[in-house]
């Protein structure tokens, strides 16, 4: 097996790299604290991700994407959380989004969209399938469209949507048959967010990732036109749950950047911090919780390339997916805290980022299939 990157995804990498250290690193601590001008800075960032090809990173260049594959948008999502944990989120669900276009939408749909998410000229897209009693069994959905005329009424709601205040679409999943099993009468479609008769709710008020917006996205006798029905009508639930598993490949490739930052950041610190009249690594205790933790974070790494390979290569990596998000995202958890601990009271202020690694950490267990909901995935696999 060859585990050397190509010179195309070693440029990707180096690319990510070297935007997010000169433009997402200097504003993220800014905001995340909600700093005057840091939320321009981070709308300017977006658009220079889009510039540089990192909102279409699996998409046709034929429809203005990179097409550069799964591997390459693993390690671009990475190198971006590890300066900014809110930019990388609203670059993976944007990614996401462009995605299931790509992989379901009719031509004429793809040719409207897609170019408009991988420009920037839309600054994100919205994946509105989470509802309030509805999120890890998403089967369980009560948003409906209902069929009336050469249009569709879409009447629901939906929770917990990134980057939907600022979303130029949404895909949009709803019962359209209500006679038919759970999971089996839901549709998706593409929904613009200047429709009229949707509603952003107010951005909800978040433990960390404050600079990606996290709102309610509310449909009341929203019209949309016959064709903005995408893919199968009642085949909306397969379509779901196959992108949810290339998303957990963006978001455990985040929680990697994010630990693998705190981990970095710790351990320059213990080089230069002294006591006992020496540096702190000179200690073994602390030179083993940074071996422990570089070394999960490598086996995280290793996880996440093999799904990516999978999903490149067209195989089955849902179970790859699974695996590689929940290790990778309770793996940086671990990681955030032996930084943090590394620091020692240091760790624990807002002047140093280890305070708000820890935090953005957090949600990356949770959303996109919690740790759960993975293992639930992994051992239905495991005992078929």
């Amino acid at each position: 097996m060859n585990f050397e990157l190509s010179e195309e995804q070693r440029l990707i990498q180096d690319t990510a790299r070297d935007f997010a250290e000169r433009e997402l690193a200097p504003n993220a601590a800014k905001l995340d604290a909600g700093e005057a001008g840091s939320e321009e800075a981070f709308f300017n960032n977006l658009k220079g991700l889009a510039e540089l090809g990192f909102m279409g990173l699996n998409v046709d260049p034929e429809f203005g994407g990179s097409g550069v594959g799964s591997t390459a948008f693993s390690l671009a999502i990475t190198e971006i959380a590890r300066a900014c944990a809110s930019t990388a989120v609203t670059v993976s669900v944007t990614n996401m989004v462009a995605e299931v276009i790509q992989a379901v939408a009719n031509t004429e749909q793809k040719e409207k969209y897609l170019p408009l998410i991988c420009s920037g000229e839309y600054q994100a897209a919205g994946f509105c399938l989470t509802e309030s009693n509805a999120g890890s069994d998403p089967s369980a959905m009560k948003t409906r469209a209902v069929k009336d005329g050469n249009e569709w009424v879409l009447n629901g709601s939906k929770v917990f949507i990134t980057s939907a205040e600022f979303a130029g679409v949404f895909v949009v999943w709803a019962v359209t048959d209500a006679s038919a099993p759970r999971g089996k009468g839901i549709s998706c479609f593409l929904v613009e967010r200047e429709t009229t008769g949707v509603t952003i709710g107010p951005a909800e008020h978040k433990m960390g990732q404050k600079g990606s917006k996290t709102n309610q996205v509310f449909f009341d006798d929203c019209r949309i036109p016959e064709s903005a029905l995408m893919g199968e009508l009642n085949r909306g639930y397969q379509v779901a749950l196959g992108e949810l598993a290339g998303g957990r490949i963006g978001i455990g490739s985040l929680a990697l950047g994010i630990g693998q930052a705190a981990l970095e950041y710790a351990r320059d610190y213990i080089k230069e911090r002294e006591q006992f009249g020496q540096p702190l690594a000179n200690f073994q205790g602390l030179q083993w919780m940074l071996a422990d933790g570089w070394t999960e974070l490598e086996a995280a790494r290793l996880l996440l390339m093999q799904a990516a390979s999978i999903k490149e290569a067209g195989g089955n990596f849902a179970q790859a997916a699974s695996m590689a998000k929940l290790f990778a995202s309770e793996t940086a958890n671990r990681a955030c805290y032996t930084g943090l601990q590394l620091l020692g009271g240091n760790g624990y202020i807002k002047e140093y980022p280890l305070e708000r690694m820890a935090r953005d950490v957090r949600i990356t267990s949770i959303y996109e299939g919690t740790s759960e909901v993975q293992r639930m995935i992994i051992s239905r696999n495991i005992l078929k």
